[in-house]
């Protein structure tokens, strides 16, 4: 097989790329109904900010649980209890609506036991791909695994948004969302691989070994915090019901259409990388594509047609995937085996307060000035992010060959 699909070699991992294209297909299906519902419900950018911090709170209080756990119990056992959790969180979802809401606030206890799962699953997920290919192949495995999680962001507004649009309700979104959850669940017990001993004791040093790590490694901390920064800042897709029913007036199919723009980007970005790898100034153009992030974030702001705002959301995309490859590939050829759930569910913080407290940030942002200069005064932000972090963490410009490992 050509080198550029030498991952898709190992049926491990062919089943797990099944597995990980229908989760957030699923989970990014029942993301456009629920803040479609939501803000239908409450006309205020508030309770899209609402959305993302109720699922990014449990992490909070979780993610030290989450990686000692993904050290300790066989991280397989864990995804297969998660997938099962996220289908009984669409199905809440879905007995709720067809029981009549006139209020929010149920929505946002089933997002509270989504952003528990969610708390478990990113970790071991993380941290599980290591173990189905052996570690020449392991960047090549991210960069795929990378595409197929933007292909499926891409089909799953989409395919939530024309759901929606045709029922004029969420719940076929919610039931197609429960079956898809299943589905990734018969994948992922279809998986087997080599039993690893793990220490069953436990103690606050060893689930606080994850922060001292990261702490320690100059390069990896760079890395995430940059991600944290710039995503939290710059991040518009709290607000896009908000342009698609009151700026660019595309309904609720637009909706699902402007979701998966950004998707659309990273998936060319991803195959780009695929084949053909970052061996040269890997960490340059990591900062480089952050900041064409911030800039295509002002660039939509500011947007009022269609066409354009569609562009601007693909390209900052596809910076962001540059940042994803090269960020996921340190962390996890750097970190032990033993460790890297720990290391792992820190990163997975970060990611989760780029993204859920990004969208918090947005709302009340918007609530406060306005959706556009809520989105433009982000993308400046992280654009400012990226000048800082150059001077703070100068090892990340000395990133050069990904396909050889980090090397400097």
């Amino acid at each position: 097989m050509h080198q550029a699909r030498a991952a898709f070699r190992h049926p491990n991992y062919r089943y797990y790329m099944a597995a990980r294209f229908l989760t957030p297909l699923a989970s990014e299906m029942q993301a456009v109904a629920v803040a479609w519902q939501v803000y239908g419900l409450t006309h205020r950018p508030l309770d899209l900010g609402l959305v993302g911090l109720a699922q990014f709170l449990p992490g909070i209080f979780l993610f030290l649980a989450a990686g000692q756990t993904a050290d300790r119990i066989p991280r397989l056992r864990i995804l297969q209890t998660c997938l099962g959790a996220f289908s009984l969180c669409s199905l809440l979802l879905l007995a709720l609506t067809v029981h009549g809401l006139a209020s929010v606030y149920p929505i946002y206890a089933v997002l509270l036991l989504n952003g528990a799962v969610r708390a478990f699953n990113g970790p071991a997920g993380q941290a599980f791909l290591p173990l189905l290919v052996p570690g020449e192949d392991f960047p090549n495995a991210v960069a795929w695994s990378s595409s197929i999680f933007q292909a499926a962001t891409i089909a799953g507004p989409m395919a939530g948004g024309v759901l929606y649009g045709l029922s004029g309700s969420p719940v076929p979104v919610y039931a197609s969302a429960a079956i898809a959850y299943l589905a990734a669940l018969g994948l992922v017990s279809a998986i087997r691989v080599r039993a690893v001993e793990r220490p069953r004791a436990a103690s606050l040093g060893m689930v606080l070994e994850g922060f001292r790590y990261i702490w320690r490694n100059q390069l990896i901390l760079g890395a995430i915090s940059l991600d944290l920064f710039a995503v939290l800042l710059g991040g518009a897709v709290a607000l896009l019901p908000v342009y698609a029913r009151e700026i660019l007036k595309v309904g609720a199919p637009g909706l699902g259409i402007l979701r998966s723009a950004p998707g659309v980007g990273a998936v060319a970005m991803a195959i780009v990388v695929a084949h053909r790898p970052l061996t040269r100034h890997a960490g340059v153009a990591m900062l480089w594509c952050v900041f064409g992030f911030g800039l295509f974030t002002v660039v939509f702001g500011l947007s009022r047609n269609l066409a354009l705002s569609l562009a601007a959301l693909a390209l900052a995309g596809a910076c962001d995937m540059v940042s994803v490859i090269v960020r996921q590939t340190m962390i996890q050829l750097a970190t032990p085996d033993e460790m890297r759930g720990r290391v792992s569910a820190v990163n997975m913080v970060f990611v989760g307060a780029s993204n859920e407290v990004g969208q918090f940030e947005s709302g009340i942002t918007a609530q406060w000035f306005g959706a556009v200069p809520a989105v433009v005064l982000g993308g400046v932000g992280t654009i400012a992010v990226v000048a800082l972090w150059a001077r703070l963490f100068p090892a990340l410009r000395r990133v050069k060959d990904l396909a050889r490992g980090v090397t400097c």
